[in-house]
């Protein structure tokens, strides 16, 4: 019999592995290259704890705070607007060329127009991450919402349920999935966008951390700061999967 403790002992495992190999991969790339833009990783590694209590945890925390609040923005908005909208035919059947006309539009072009208005603060990156995440999410959670076999709600209506239970026991629960991988995607794209936003026009977070070393010439610090870019990843995707097992602990057993 599997025991939690095993399955614990497991991913601790797999998860020291992929490091093991990924540090294993970079050694190799760096003594290949010869390249001083490629550092190999123990003088990364060394950089990393010398300037993290320095000034990088900072950086690393406003980096974060701009990530989950954006993240979350974007799941208050598009989230109960998805699941209403694929449960609503006619309002689907209206709204979906418009979103399918929006959508593709690179909201990243956006940016000196979101500066522009909100000045160049906290305030214009979270706009632009939500802009960029919430068609992801609305999108997502309104093909979930679709898929929602018609019978499994007529068999409580017919329990003489009311619209507002069908949403919280039926559709709420079956979208539940589908709305954990919009956000492991969104937390990708939100990394991503911030980084590049982060990269002129600011003072703080990882991505002026990382251009700011770049232009010094200083590489190890600089992969310093692409280490933490990767430990805030890590922390945040893992940081998805306890919340979902609190959640949906249906899918774990």
């Amino acid at each position: 019999m599997i025991t939690n403790n095993t399955r614990t002992n497991n991913k601790l495992l797999v998860y020291f592995t992929a490091i093991i190999v990924m540090f294993l991969c970079w050694e190799f790339l760096a003594l290949l290259l010869r390249n001083p833009a490629l550092p190999r990783p123990v003088p990364a590694l060394i950089a990393f704890v010398h300037v993290f209590p320095q000034g990088l945890g900072k950086h690393f925390l406003v980096s974060t705070y701009r990530v989950l609040v954006s993240l979350l923005l974007g799941l208050a908005l598009a989230v109960p607007l998805g699941l209403y909208i694929g449960r609503e035919p006619k309002l689907d059947q209206w709204l979906s060329p418009q979103l399918y006309l929006i959508y593709p539009i690179p909201k990243i072009a956006l940016l000196p127009v979101i500066f522009a208005i909100f000045k160049i603060g906290d305030l214009s990156k979270i706009i632009l991450i939500v802009l960029i995440i919430f068609f992801q999410i609305l999108v997502t959670t309104r093909d979930a919402a679709r898929k929602i076999p018609a019978n499994t709600i007529f068999s409580v209506l017919s329990l003489g349920a009311a619209p507002r239970e069908i949403y919280r026991h039926v559709i709420i629960p079956g979208c539940l999935p589908e709305i954990f991988t919009a956000v492991r995607i969104s937390l990708g794209t939100a990394i991503s966008v911030l980084f590049f936003a982060e990269s002129f026009a600011t003072f703080e977070g990882l991505g002026y951390f990382i251009f700011e070393t770049w232009s010094r010439v200083n590489y190890p610090e600089m992969f310093a700061g692409i280490i933490a870019i990767s430990l805030q990843g890590f922390i945040l995707f893992l940081l998805v999967d306890f919340v979902q097992r609190l959640i949906c602990p249906w899918l774990y057993t």
